[in-house]
């Protein structure tokens, strides 16, 4: 009657052993929806590693994903001097910077990946790095919120959809009206996951000594100019004379000097 059976690990208790009223090792969900609420419950049962492997409890897991669903919240919402929560004057309807962007549909990709192949805690990992980096800019591009609160929405309906519908009606051409769980499941665009940059490491005679970030179509000898300008290559190769300069495209720059 099924095409792919997948059986779930068993969640043992808090002391790594099967949990069971003699040993007093019962996690009674109901005490944890009263504490931390049913989307931590359920994202916390997703995050604890892969589906089929046994894993134990451990309410201090539970207590960090709460944090991280406060801070999803703290992302649209902040108080104010009333101890109210507002929306937050960072939001704004405006264009992602391409960074963000890159992250913002890397999370899109990798999540519809992962919920198709049941790797519930890589998706939901791959939430978190998406939400460092709205928590990390001055201004909260809007749009790039709800496409993260569109995917967070399965593993907690109940937090994203209080937030995206406070959105909707503050944001109402940038956001669209609705419960999430009705809308079409966000597409993510291949041209935003393009890499235009790439982190070159600086060797100085085989021993690292700075790092930078060129243009991917940077030539070898623009390459080794960046390099060669750099001020902590400056500082190692001073009093030496440079006998070489060797390129790895895309990789690293190796001077040798002496």
């Amino acid at each position: 009657p099924f095409q792919k059976l997948v059986n779930q690990g068993l969640i043992l208790g808090e002391d790594g052993q099967k949990m069971s009223k003699s040993r007093g090792n019962v996690v009674n969900p109901d005490d944890v929806v009263e504490e931390y609420g049913a989307d931590s419950l359920r994202l916390y049962e997703m995050f604890m590693g892969p589906l089929e492997q046994v894993k134990p409890w451990s309410m201090k897991g539970v207590e960090g994903v709460y944090r991280f669903l406060a801070r999803v919240w703290r992302l649209a919402f902040e108080t104010n001097q009333e101890g109210e929560w507002t929306m937050r004057a960072a939001l704004a309807d405006v264009e992602p910077a391409k960074s963000t962007n890159k992250v913002v549909h890397a999370t899109i990709k990798k999540v519809g990946e992962d919920i198709e192949a049941m790797s519930f805690n890589t998706a939901i990992a791959q939430m978190m790095v998406c939400t460092n980096e709205l928590t990390g800019l001055e201004q909260v591009p809007v749009r790039s919120l709800d496409a993260l609160l569109q995917v967070l929405n399965p593993f907690a309906p109940h937090l994203t959809e209080e937030i995206h519908a406070q959105l909707a009606a503050a944001f109402p051409g940038a956001v669209a009206a609705g419960n999430l769980s009705g809308h079409t499941w966000p597409t993510y665009d291949e041209s935003a996951l393009v890499e235009d940059e790439l982190e070159i490491v600086i060797q100085i005679n085989g021993k690292v000594r700075d790092k930078m970030t060129v243009a991917k179509e940077a030539s070898k000898e623009e390459v080794e100019a960046l390099a060669l300008a750099r001020d902590k290559v400056g500082e190692h190769i001073a009093g030496l004379t440079v006998r070489k300069v060797i390129v790895v495209p895309g990789r690293l720059v190796n001077v040798v000097a002496n």
